[in-house]
């Protein structure tokens, strides 16, 4: 089975950190200041364990993960297959499990 082709278009805002913590409060019904403390912490936790070296995976959504390259580090985003799906990159993904 082929994977589908998705059309995008081209994205109609970009969503940054303000916004985020907007969708999130909403989605949450929380307050803006707890969701933008918990946002804050999870960003400072990933940075930090790339920093380290380690790589960090969000169940259905990727890894990010650090490699060395020649003279530098190398940073790479491995998408979940949700993710992939949600594009048309994959066939596996299986929305029930």
């Amino acid at each position: 089975m082929k994977p589908r082709k998705v059309s995008i278009s081209p994205p109609k805002m970009s969503v940054d950190k303000k916004e985020l913590v907007r969708r999130v409060q909403e989605r949450l019904s929380k307050q803006t200041g707890a969701v933008e403390e918990i946002i804050d912490a999870t960003i400072e936790e990933i940075y930090e364990s790339l920093k380290q070296g380690d790589s960090v995976a969000l169940r259905n959504f990727g890894t990010f993960y650090v490699r060395t390259g020649r003279e530098c580090w190398v940073f790479k985003f491995n998408p979940s297959q949700r993710l992939r799906h949600a594009f048309g990159w994959s066939s596996t993904h299986n929305p029930k499990s």
